[in-house]
C-alpha cells in the first residue's frame, strides 16, 4: 500500500504529465474544474483544481470529500501510483471498476480523450 506522500507525489507527476501533453489530450485537460481524488485504502481525499492542464492548489484531508467536486476520482493508493507510473491503464482500471470517475456529462465527454 502506497502512503499519503507517495500519492501526493503521484498527483504532482500527473499534473506535470498533463501540462506537457499536446493535441486532444491537452484540450481535454484544459478544463477549469474542482477535482477530488479519494484514496479509499488510506481514508484520505486530495482536493484541488484542474486548471489550464495542471492540477493546482492540492490539499489533503482525512475521510471522504467535504464538498462535491465537479470531477471526482476514487481508487486505492497503489492504483493511483501505478496509473501515473504507466503500469496500470486508466481505461482498463475504469472499465473493471478499480477506478471510479464521476463528472458531469460534458466533462465526461471531454475527459474520454484521456482514456
Amino acid at each position: 500500500m502506497a502512503n499519503a506522500e507517495e500519492c501526493r507525489t503521484a498527483l504532482e507527476q500527473l499534473s506535470r504529465n498533463l501540462a506537457r501533453s499536446t493535441g486532444d489530450v491537452r484540450k481535454a485537460a484544459a478544463l477549469d474544474r474542482s477535482l477530488t481524488c479519494r484514496i479509499t485504502d488510506l481514508d484520505l481525499t486530495f482536493s484541488g483544481r484542474l486548471r489550464g492542464g495542471r492540477i493546482e492548489d492540492v490539499t489533503e484531508a482525512p475521510g471522504p470529500p467535504a464538498a462535491k467536486a465537479e470531477i471526482r476520482l476514487t481508487m486505492t493508493s497503489d492504483d493511483l501510483v501505478a496509473m501515473v507510473d504507466g503500469r496500470l491503464n486508466f481505461a482498463s482500471a475504469w472499465a473493471t471498476g478499480r477506478v471510479k470517475l464521476e463528472a458531469g456529462f460534458r466533462d465526461l465527454l471531454r475527459l474520454r480523450t484521456l482514456l
